[in-house]
């Protein structure tokens, strides 16, 4: 190990080392948390003046972090945080968590990865060590990411240590949080290997070291990327039944008794979250850039793409028992989050079954005890919704209520007393009722699948 190597090294494992996270969002912020946690001082870097205001009162803004763990670290001096990317100067490690989104075009969007990699450049000094956690296409690290920080003329690997560890988040969940969930990493050099596995080693459980970066991000891909055509065959599997008056969640629920070969996947009314509907489209990309054509992936994405669609078709289905037309009807939308208790609204499919009720005439309205109100910034409807509180005279106002997030709060037995008709597309409702219609299940035949058309509309 270099002498730059040994010293670093010798910082981290005495928790001498000061540490920054830039980018203080769903994965940055329990991030600094847990290493400032491990005994490192963390300097956290946000753009946002609201983040970082927030955290400097050690008042937490993403549910996963307690407020109390916060404050804590901020009252003993471990955590801090600052717009100014001139604190880099003073530490001697920094993980870069910023979003990686996809363009119109499904292309990658890593203007962001950019932006914050141009700024540590400016402050980059020798010794340092650098990691990428930011979900991206394998090859970012080496060919986007180096090149910016050797501009100055220290070398990756000699003057400075880089890394890639793909962030493993997953909102609401109450037993796998960032201290122990696997961390994989992957090193230009085998000591950005050892000094990367030694920062995480301070505050995570496990360390996985694999051979390079590029390893370390496909790992990423292929795991998001494996959720997303099962559950992309799920909901295949789900139109089929739907078909063949089939109670798709039975089939599913009875399957997963096998106890070896299976893997229970749910459909749903979409993709949502910062992961699982971008993922993939980052791998298939990068694919076609080398001439392969990922035909699975591309697939998945066509079929659960176009599941917003099939679920106003379901809509449209119930109103239509009712001898009522979409144009003109109201309708509820129980859950506007990607996931049930989170208040999480990135890429959550029901903004786009608001939209395709909206284009259709239909009159929206939302209810969601996560996210008191919807700017119209985050939809396609052009104005700011309010939460509307459940209650039975409101149920009933509605032509119909649709449960597209199943979050845990929200007394479904209500729902479906006072409501005159349900769409249930998380299979919430467990008992037979007339007047309940579910994705997947035995109903009066849906006169619209996912036909091509369907599928055009969503790619």
């Amino acid at each position: 190990m270099s002498a730059a190597a040994s010293t670093l090294y010798e910082r981290i494992t005495t928790r001498t080392a000061r540490a920054g996270v830039v980018g203080l969002g769903y994965v940055g912020l329990p991030l600094a948390v847990e290493l400032a946690r491990a005994g490192l001082e963390v300097v956290g870097i946000d753009l946002d003046p609201g983040k970082v205001d927030a955290l400097n009162r050690g008042e937490s803004y993403i549910p996963d972090v307690r407020a109390a763990d916060l404050a804590a670290l901020v009252g003993r001096g471990r955590l801090s945080a600052t717009t100014d990317f001139a604190a880099i100067e003073r530490l001697d490690t920094v993980n870069i968590c910023v979003p990686t989104p996809l363009r119109k075009t499904k292309d990658p969007d890593l203007s962001f990865v950019v932006s914050a990699v141009e700024a540590i450049a400016e402050h980059l000094h020798a010794g340092m060590l650098v990691i990428l956690e930011s979900t991206t296409y394998p090859g970012t690290t080496e060919e986007v990411v180096q090149p910016v920080l050797e501009r100055r003329g220290l070398r990756a690997g000699h003057d400075f240590f880089l890394a890639f560890s793909p962030e493993r988040v997953d909102p609401g969940n109450p037993t796998f949080r960032t201290h122990n969930v696997p961390k994989v990493v992957g090193g230009c050099t085998p000591e950005c290997s050892r000094l990367a596995a030694a920062l995480y080693g301070t505050a995570i459980e496990t360390i996985v070291p694999v051979s390079s970066t590029r390893v370390a991000e496909m790992v990423k891909l292929l795991e998001n990327t494996f959720r997303a055509v099962n559950i992309g065959l799920v909901n295949e599997l789900a139109l089929m039944c739907d078909r063949l008056d089939i109670d798709v969640w039975e089939v599913v629920d009875a399957a997963r008794t096998k106890p070896f070969g299976f893997m229970p996947f749910y459909p749903g009314p979409g993709l949502g979250g910062h992961c699982i509907p971008i993922d993939p489209f980052y791998l298939s990309w990068k694919a076609r850039q080398s001439g392969f054509e990922a035909r699975f992936i591309e697939l998945a994405g066509q079929v659960n793409g176009a599941m917003p669609h099939f679920v106003v078709d379901k809509i449209t289905e119930a109103l239509n028992s009712h001898r009522k037309a979409v144009n003109g009807s109201s309708v509820l939308v129980l859950g506007v989050t990607y996931k049930r208790d989170i208040d999480d609204i990135r890429e959550s499919p029901s903004l786009d079954v608001m939209a395709v009720l909206e284009s259709r005439g239909a009159r929206v309205a939302y209810s969601d005890p996560h996210v008191p109100e919807l700017p119209a910034r985050a939809w396609a409807g052009g104005r700011t919704l309010d939460s509307v509180a459940l209650g039975p005279a409101t149920l009933a106002a509605f032509d119909c209520v649709a449960i597209l997030t199943d979050h845990s709060g929200v007394d479904y037995d209500l729902v479906v007393e006072h409501a005159d008709l349900v769409v249930d597309t998380r299979n919430t409702v467990k008992r037979a009722a007339p007047h309940v219609f579910k994705l997947g299940a035995p109903g009066r035949a849906l006169m619209a699948g996912l036909d091509d058309a369907a599928i055009t509309r969503a790619g």
